[in-house]
């Protein structure tokens, strides 16, 4: 089976939670779906190392602490696609470093859901999870 690691970074802006996702780039992409900004593991390289790699080529942001969401089977392809999530380093401006994505944005989590690969989507609501609980252990 196919292995790919990326990252869902995520920050506060003025529509509320955010995250960052790229669109595959050339006129065959032109109607597919978005992406966690993600790619194939290479020789030895470990999951978290590939998923850091990957969304600075892809997106020029250097993703800072990661925690492990787990992953997701593609239904229809034989790839699993391991995902990783941090808050986006202050001030980051993602551009389409690579030629591999025409589009990095941050956009609102409901705005996400609907662009995302239907696959990665339970990647969203893993990340709402997480932050529910990180926010609900700070009001203790």
């Amino acid at each position: 089976m196919k292995q790919s690691a990326g990252t869902l970074l995520y920050r506060y802006g003025p529509q509320g939670l955010e995250v960052l996702i790229v669109h595959p780039s050339g006129a065959y992409n032109r109607r597919a779906p978005w992406s966690i900004p993600k790619g194939e593991l290479e020789g030895d390289t470990d999951l978290e190392s590939t998923a850091r790699r990957e969304t600075e080529e892809e997106t020029g942001v250097r993703p800072g602490p990661l925690e492990y969401l787990g992953s997701i089977d593609y239904r229809r392809s034989r790839k699993r696609v391991h995902c990783f999530a941090g808050p986006a380093p202050e001030n980051a401006e993602p551009t389409t470093a690579s030629w591999e994505v025409d589009r990095a944005e941050f956009v609102p989590v409901d705005r996400a859901r609907e662009l995302l690969h239907p696959d990665q989507r339970p990647f969203i609501d893993r990340l709402l999870e997480r932050l529910g609980n990180a926010e609900q252990g700070a009001q203790r």
